[in-house]
C-alpha cells in the first residue's frame, strides 16, 4: 500500500497569515501546497489536502482533518516573516520534538531546500504549535523562506518548479512510496467523557510526553507516544510506570 500524506496550505480565508507589499502567506502556502501535491500524486503516493481552497479552518480542525483523514504523514507549508524587510532569510523545518520520525522527514525536505539555494535555518521543535501536537501522525512544518524578503521571494517566484521539485525529492528520501511502517504507542487512560481525555493529555503534555487522544468506539484514549519499533514502546512504557501511570502497549 502507498504512504498516505496529507498535505496542508497554511492559513486561508479571513486569515492571511504574513504579508509583504500586497503578497498574503495564504495564496503562496496554497499555491505550493497544490504543486506539490499533484508532484506525489504522479510518484504513485496517495495525496490528501486539508484545504484545496481559499478557505479558513483553525489550527485544531486542520489536525482533526489530518486525523480523521488517516494519513501517515502530515506535512504544512508556510512562509517565514522577520520583523524588518530584508533582514531574514531561509528555510526551516519545525517539529514537535527531536529524534523523532518527523524530524527525520523535515531534515530531508529542508536539506534539499538548502541545495535548491535557501539559507540553512535548520530543523526545531515547536512543541507548543497544535498543528504539530495534535496531529496524530509525523507532522513537519515548512518554512519557506521569509514572504517579506525580497531574495527568498525572488527564488519562490522564478524558480517555483524547481522549489516543488526539491520538496518532493525530500519527501520521496524520507517517506517510502509502498512501505506504511506499523507504529506503537502507550495507553494510559481511557475515558466515556472527552473533557477528562483532554485533562490528561495537558497533564502529559506539561511533562514532554507527544500525546493523541484517538476515539475508540464509545471511549476517548489517551495514547503516548508514536514509536517505530515494540522496543521503544516498551521503554516508553517503563518511563511511564516510573511515573505512576497505568500502561498499555497499543498499534496505532
Amino acid at each position: 500500500m502507498a504512504a498516505t500524506i496529507i498535505l496542508d496550505a497554511g492559513h486561508g480565508g479571513y486569515d492571511n497569515g504574513a504579508s509583504y507589499q500586497g503578497r498574503k502567506e495564504k495564496d503562496d502556502t496554497l499555491r505550493v501546497t497544490l504543486a506539490v501535491g499533484q508532484k506525489l500524486e504522479d510518484a504513485g503516493y496517495n495525496v490528501l489536502y486539508t484545504r484545496t481552497t481559499d478557505r479558513y479552518d483553525s489550527p485544531i480542525e486542520k489536525a482533526r482533518i489530518a486525523n480523521r483523514s488517516g494519513a501517515d504523514y502530515f506535512i504544512s507549508f508556510h512562509r517565514n516573516s522577520g520583523p524588518n524587510p530584508n533582514t531574514y532569510n531561509g528555510t526551516q523545518a519545525l517539529v514537535y520534538a527531536a529524534n523523532t520520525e518527523a524530524e527525520r522527514v523535515g531534515e530531508a525536505i529542508n536539506q534539499e531546500l538548502v541545495d535548491f539555494g535557501f539559507k540553512d535555518l535548520g530543523v526545531v521543535e515547536r512543541p507548543g504549535l497544535v498543528v504539530l501536537r495534535r496531529t496524530q501522525m509525523p507532522a513537519v512544518l515548512m518554512e519557506l523562506g521569509f514572504i517579506n524578503n525580497d531574495m527568498d521571494n525572488q527564488m519562490f517566484d522564478d524558480r517555483f518548479d524547481e522549489m516543488v521539485d526539491a520538496i518532493v525529492d525530500g519527501v520521496e528520501r524520507a517517506i517510502p512510496l509502498e512501505t506504511t511502517p506499523r507504529r506503537y504507542g502507550v495507553q494510559v487512560g481511557l475515558f466515556r467523557h472527552e473533557p477528562n481525555a483532554q485533562y490528561l493529555r495537558e497533564q502529559l503534555e506539561n511533562q514532554g510526553y507527544f500525546v493523541t487522544v484517538r476515539r475508540d468506539g464509545p471511549y476517548y484514549a489517551v495514547v503516548v507516544g508514536r514509536e517505530s519499533t515494540l522496543e521503544d514502546a516498551k521503554s516508553l512504557q517503563d518511563q511511564l510506570r516510573q511515573d505512576g501511570y497505568d500502561t498499555l502497549v497499543v498499534t496505532l
